[in-house]
């Protein structure tokens, strides 16, 4: 036994001229020479009649494994997450058990979020750290510099827009004067008549006038009434078309606007008409400053998809369905659902549906105001007061009504066929969606307009206009907990054990949420300074956006470690994630996606 491993020893080493070669030496001698025949003064082709094996690469395989664990994890950090997680469990075993060291995992989380950072920020007990790892190396390639990056793009876009439009009055010049007009009188300002008017009617022309237009012809055919049932008076951000159909008053049934929407989502954009904004995303300080000397650089990893226009009014919600990415659902103030098809190929997506039918207002009554989905099911809720369920794998048909009592603001489906609703009154309903009368139960846990909402199948969290957050268990069928913040909530994840929410002062939450017990663990500034209208949370990324013209993409720790701030021209009403597709809502009438480059 001893002499056999002694030459195991040596091949292995390449060595042994020690005290245990003198013992061994008849029986090593042989195995010596065949492995070093250049030294015998052979051929290097030659070789000697030997019972040891030749070395191979499965040979110098086994010396990788036969190295300390603590220096194959070591080598193994350095491979992607990816590759840990899917090659190496099929080269062999040894290798494979890997990815099965959480100590390793947590170092490489470490690496990422950084040194300062705590990672998660709720309970560690039962958390993915393989797929925490591999989502936010995902999300790093990504997401680091494509806000610098959609900011050049814009930058050069209103570039070749101003030289379009130099050309453009360049031309209307050369009209007048063959048509002998002459040279264009001056007004005060020192401006030319003529080009003043040019600018402003093609930006009436191309923006609001155009949809205040179509609204007043649309009163005079007698199509919409004047006062319309679940429709709500204009906020600050539509006075242009207050001004343009000075006729269309509305009432102001139910008093929907006065908690959420005059006050905070439509007036903290009152401003914009005041302020030079370009077509796309800005150009931050950081971009100001390292656009200059630059090489040229790889295809970005993202590509941007804006959706054609669908809609006649502010895109309130949006929501990707169907597990993939694959189709996006967008509510809008014009009264509509719109379901998209992200699949087709080029910049755009395509129209598939306005659910209800063809035209305008087919959807609903009123403001479409938030989206919900599970499986084919998708729920559409109104200021009209009702939930509408479509049946997305029987092409949209409509597949049920549910009458609220009040504008319904969030929504909810935990489990197939339970549907629960966030309404104006102060109220969470819960509503079975296989029965006529499909009201299970109705629940009043806040003192004001229920905001947002989020649950699982045990228990219910729900946000108020009050500064609340209520616990509540179904089961029970009992109030657990009821917290008082400092702010009111407006959106809400639920993840695991983690729930991250944004507030009216842009501001983020993080809770824990465990065996029933929730637990405020800290609040973060992130950089919003406004409403955080919309955020995500999974084990390895944190998008949110805000009514301040911002999306962000950050990294879940604590405190957030932001990849990208994305600028956009208006302000952003909400967001949705799903197999690394990012969907936003804008107040522009669009709805604009990113997802990897084919």
């Amino acid at each position: 036994m001893s002499e056999s491993r002694v030459t195991v020893g040596h091949d292995e080493a390449g060595a042994g001229r020690g005290e245990k070669e003198a013992k061994s030496a008849p029986l090593k001698q042989p195995s010596n020479e065949a492995s070093r025949p250049g030294q015998l003064g052979l051929p290097p082709g030659s070789q000697l009649p030997s019972t040891e094996p030749s070395p191979s690469p499965s040979a110098e395989g086994s010396g990788l494994l036969s190295l300390p664990w603590e220096m194959v994890a070591r080598i193994a950090s350095h491979l992607s997450a990816q590759c840990v997680i899917t090659v190496l469990p099929q080269v062999c075993h040894t290798l494979g058990n890997v990815g099965k060291d959480s100590t390793a995992w947590q170092l490489r989380a470490r690496r990422l979020t950084g040194p300062r950072a705590s990672f998660p920020v709720g309970p560690r007990d039962g958390f993915d750290w393989p797929s925490a790892c591999l989502e936010m190396e995902e999300l790093i390639a990504c997401w680091t510099g494509q806000g610098e990056r959609a900011a050049r793009e814009a930058e050069q876009a209103e570039r070749e827009r101003e030289v379009e439009r130099a050309q453009e009055r360049e031309r209307d010049r050369e009209a007048l004067a063959e048509e002998g007009i002459g040279e264009w009188e001056e007004v005060e300002e020192g401006r030319p008549q003529v080009d003043e008017g040019v600018d402003e009617v093609g930006f009436l022309v191309e923006g609001v006038m155009a949809v205040a237009w179509d609204r007043e012809e649309l009163i005079e055919e007698g199509d919409m009434p004047q006062d319309r049932e679940g429709d709500p008076p204009m906020g600050v951000g539509e006075e242009r078309l207050e001004t343009a159909a000075e006729e269309e008053e509305r009432d102001d049934e139910q008093g929907v606007l006065e908690a959420i929407e005059v006050e905070e989502r439509v007036g903290v954009l009152a401003d914009r008409d005041g302020q030079d904004y370009i077509a796309g995303p800005r150009l931050g300080s950081e971009g100001e400053k390292n656009r200059s000397s630059r090489t040229p650089s790889p295809p970005p990893a993202l590509e941007r998809l804006s959706l054609p226009s669908g809609h006649i009014a502010e895109v309130n919600s949006v929501l990707l369905v169907g597990g993939d990415g694959a189709l996006c659902a967008s509510g809008s103030r014009d009264r509509n659902v719109n379901l998209w098809d992200l699949r087709e190929g080029g910049s755009t997506g395509r129209l598939l549906h306005t659910l209800g039918g063809q035209g305008l207002f087919s959807t609903h009554k009123g403001w479409v105001w938030c989206l919900a989905a599970r499986g084919p099911l998708l729920a559409s809720g109104s200021f009209d007061s009702t939930v509408r369920l479509w049946d997305l794998g029987a092409q949209g048909a409509e597949r049920g009504l549910i009458m609220a009592r009040a504008a319904v603001l969030c929504l909810a489906l935990p489990q197939k066929d339970v549907l629960l609703a966030g309404t104006y009154d102060k109220k969470v309903s819960v509503y079975d969606t296989r029965v006529a009368a499909p009201l299970v139960k109705s629940l009043r846990l806040h003192s004001n307009a229920v905001l947002c909402l989020v649950a699982d199948e045990q228990y219910i969290l729900s946000g108020s206009k009050d500064r609340t957050v209520v616990i509540y268990d179904r089961r029970a069928g009992k109030t657990l907990q009821k917290l008082q913040l400092g702010s009111y909530l407006l959106s809400m994840c639920y993840s695991d054990s983690e729930v991250w929410a944004g507030d009216n002062q842009g501001m983020l939450h993080a809770f824990s949420m465990q065996a029933g017990v929730f637990k405020p663990l800290s609040q973060f500034d992130v950089g919003h300074t406004s409403l955080v209208t919309g955020i995500h949370r999974s084990p390895g990324s944190l998008y949110t956006c805000s009514a301040d013209r911002t999306i962000k993409v950050h990294l879940p720790c604590a405190p957030p470690r932001t990849l990208c701030t994305l600028h956009h021209q208006a302000g952003v009403n909400g967001l949705s994630v799903e197999a690394g597709v990012l969907a936003i809502a804008s107040g522009e009438m669009c709805v604009e996606v990113w997802r990897v480059r084919r």
